[in-house]
């Protein structure tokens, strides 16, 4: 197995965070990966942040449904995007999984917490004076794992086809 794979595949939805913080060399190159993710016809329609304030990090959490642990994040990345690019969502999409990745080869713990079409996504907007025509995509939460869990997941067989979907039989 390759590098890639072997960081993909150890990659886990992480809400338990210590108090360590993260390297600037960490966020920067995060940010950075999110940069570099594939958009179409290269219209990079996006603004992407980091948020490490204490007091910001609790009112993003406050404002969100199920992102609470956010408050207790080391940092968390705002990926926001242009709604009049037509694969806004996409694009931002590619660079939100980019940073996963990113901070995921760092020993960083993250969890994707949705942005798009979510009531708080303006009020976040507003509080980080984010400014229109953009709107929230996600959030990240970043972190050094206190604990990892890891959910199960559906076997290959359920869901992989090749060409045409053609159930396994019994």
């Amino acid at each position: 197995m390759n590098l890639g794979a072997t960081i993909i595949k150890s990659r886990r939805s992480v809400r338990s965070y210590t108090d360590k913080p993260i390297s600037d060399e960490i966020i920067k190159e995060t940010l950075e990966c999110g940069r570099l993710a594939p958009t179409a016809m290269n219209l990079q329609p996006w603004l992407i942040g980091v948020v490490t304030d204490r007091d910001l990090l609790k009112q993003i959490a406050d404002l969100t449904d199920h992102g609470k642990f956010i408050a207790d994040s080391a940092a968390c990345f705002v990926t926001c995007g242009d709604k009049g690019a037509k694969y806004y969502l996409e694009d931002c999409c590619a660079a939100t999984m980019n940073m996963i990745t990113c901070l995921q080869a760092y020993g960083v713990g993250s969890c994707w917490v949705a942005g798009d079409k979510k009531e708080y996504g303006p009020k976040i907007c507003e509080l980080l004076e984010i400014p229109p025509p953009y709107v929230l995509t996600s959030l990240i939460a970043a972190g050094y794992p206190k604990e990892i869990q890891v959910p199960k997941k559906k076997p290959g067989k359920e869901i992989f086809f090749t060409n045409r979907w053609k159930p396994e039989e019994e």
